[in-house]
């Protein structure tokens, strides 16, 4: 083995002008929500412990550091070559870019240099640090701040304009205001990960399977299921519990990479957690942020606490607690990933990627419930947490997590072990108190935040309209990416300004009253982009062949149509045709969009709940 170097980089010293490549057998970017969220939870947490606000920017560098990891690099044949580590460094890279993006549409005065950080210039020639051919168009049409069309792509790329996406989306509000270029100076200079360089790859990949299987530090998991057991008195019962354990355990390694650590801290925070951290510095961590990093080390100083005392106390907490709470767990992560009949609402919370719905959902649950009483709260919790998105929705309202992370930790220590009636007195009230509702509708349209909760309420919307009339109805298909030919959102106004002129002063006004959800449908690409520009009496015709979203546009729907007029009638929606499509229809309706949204997120869906 030649000479290995390792040295502290931060992120600076590591993407300055750097350059790395990824060798074809390398795997795709497989980052998920999950991951990328941590990521930048992990970085606000840390960064708030420091900063104040009226900081100058020079006293980011007395910062508390924080740690990322290790990298493990091959640099041979004149280049870098990442082994280990190219998920981290390819999300940093989103993040930077999004960084980067954020203080130009700011129009900041003062901006933190960081693109050399994503790209390097080697005369007049840009490209990407992180250098992988198939994926150069797509991160440079996010650094461009252009839409990027995935389809056909490979995984990789579908993941990476995914994740930007959920980071332009939820990135925390309290890194986007006065913060940010505190922030960002503190990733550049504050951030570190070790970086372990040889000359060959035979020696890295040494490197790597060495870390990965010799000496491996046990996992949280391992440790508290040590702990646990160690405590059971009787062998025999120590036996049962091991064996139950390892086989639950392995249940949950098969929903993905660290879901038994997920599932630990869902459950804890969910059942235990009295308190959480104020952001801000020097703020002592709590419940519900140690439970976070270190649940094991928290169940073992919290054990009284948490009714741990006898061996029969930690034999139940195995073989009963456990076992019924990881097998809900469980059940709830499968209807999240496959649309579930009974519990959609979970895979619609999924969809908006509301990761926070595991811990909510499993806080009223008890471990004497019955399966219909279990079905129940988890309709009920996820239920009222589909309303709770769709109007901070339609009002701009922010979804990112320290924003409504109070306000769920607190909801969630109120419905602890309620049972079902209670439960939906508490819900129907949290409803009813909330300071958002559908009446901001009117002002709900297209942007880059919105597009993916947009694409989300036409979906539903189609869907409800086309159940309630009997036609069979598929919200995952309006959805879906993966189809030969994905719906997408189309605007009924083509982008002419010019046939609006009667309407509107000026082009900005028509081009944002035309980003309005009222003008907006689903169709199937390829049949989208048939349209073009034409007028909207041209496309009328073709409408009537689409959905029913999309049909009732067109007066063909209002005859010989007797499940769909019988609807009409039984809702009192104001379904009406359009011959010509002018302000006044749009207005028209974007009205019914609401009135339809009413209706699907009715808080009467508690009630169904008591029968």
């Amino acid at each position: 083995m030649g000479k290995i170097q390792a040295s502290a980089r931060s992120i600076n010293d590591l993407l300055s002008n750097k350059k790395y490549a990824i060798d074809y057998y390398q795997r795709e970017y497989k980052w998920e929500t999950r991951q990328i969220t941590e990521l930048w939870e992990d970085l606000e947490a840390k960064f708030l412990e420091s900063y104040e606000e009226g900081h100058e920017y020079s006293q980011v560098k007395f910062y508390k550091h924080y740690f990322l990891g290790s990298i493990i690099i091959s640099d041979h044949d004149a280049q870098k070559f990442i082994i280990d580590g190219q998920q981290r460094l390819t999300s940093l890279t989103l993040l930077l870019i999004f960084l980067n993006n954020l203080q130009q549409e700011r129009g900041d005065t003062h901006r933190v240099h960081v693109q050399d950080l994503i790209f390097s210039d080697e005369f007049g020639k840009k490209s990407f640090n992180i250098n992988v051919a198939e994926r150069e168009e797509c991160l440079k049409a996010l650094l461009n701040n252009q839409p990027f069309d995935p389809n056909g792509s490979s995984e990789s790329v579908y993941n990476i304009i995914a994740r930007y996406d959920e980071i332009k989306a939820n990135f925390p509000r309290t890194l986007r205001s006065n913060a940010l270029q505190h922030f960002i100076y503190w990733l550049k200079y504050d951030v570190d990960l070790i970086e372990i360089t040889t000359s060959s790859d035979d020696d890295a990949y040494t490197i790597f399977e060495t870390m990965n299987d010799r000496g491996l530090s046990l996992s949280q998991t391992d440790m508290l299921k040590g702990y646990l057991l160690a405590n059971i008195i009787d062998p025999g019962e120590r036996v049962h519990a091991n064996t139950l354990w390892k086989n639950r355990i392995l249940d949950l390694s098969k929903l993905g990479k660290e879901e038994d650590a997920d599932f630990f801290k869902a459950w804890l925070r969910a059942k235990y957690a009295e308190a959480i951290r104020e952001r801000k510095k020097d703020s002592d961590k709590k419940d519900f942020d140690i439970i976070g990093t270190n649940f094991h080390k928290w169940v073992h100083d919290e054990s009284k606490r948490i009714g741990l005392r006898t061996s029969t106390d930690f034999r139940d907490f195995v073989m009963h607690l456990f076992k019924n709470f990881s097998g809900h767990y469980i059940r709830i992560h499968q209807a999240a990933r496959q649309l579930t009949s009974g519990l959609e609402y979970v895979f619609y919370n999924a969809h908006n990627t509301f990761t926070l719905q595991y811990p909510l959902i499993l806080a009223p649950l008890r471990s004497n419930d019955d399966l219909d009483t279990i079905n129940r709260k988890i309709r009920l919790v996820s239920g009222y947490l589909d309303i709770f998105i769709a109007r901070r929705a339609v009002n701009f309202r922010t979804l990112d997590y320290s924003s409504i992370v109070y306000t769920m930790f607190n909801l969630m220590k109120e419905i602890r072990e309620l049972d079902v009636p209670t439960l939906v007195d508490v819900l129907k009230a949290k409803v009813a108190s909330m300071e958002v509702s559908f009446a901001g509708m009117p002002y709900f349209r297209l942007n880059l935040w919105s597009k993916r909760y947009i694409q989300h309420i036409l979906a539903r919307m189609t869907k409800h309209i086309e159940e309630q009339c009997g036609i069979e109805s598929s919200f995952v298909t309006y959805v879906s990416r993966e189809i030969k030919k994905p719906f997408e959102i189309e605007h009924i106004w083509a982008d002419k300004y010019e046939r609006h002129t009667g309407e509107f002063a000026t082009e900005q006004e028509f081009a944002v009253y035309r980003s309005r959800i009222g003008d907006l449908i689903l169709l199937p690409r390829g049949f989208n982009q048939s349209l073009g520009d034409k007028p909207y009496e041209e496309k009328l015709e073709a409408y009537f062949g689409q959905n029913l979203l999309a049909k009732s546009l067109n007066e063909q729907c209002y005859r010989n149509n007797p499940s769909f007029l019988a609807y009409v009638q039984r809702s009192g929606l104001p379904f009406k045709p359009h011959s010509t499509f002018n302000k006044a229809d749009l207005d028209e309706r974007q009205h019914l969009y609401r009135l339809i949204c009413e209706e699907i997120w009715s808080p009467s869906r508690f009630d169904r709940e008591l029968v």
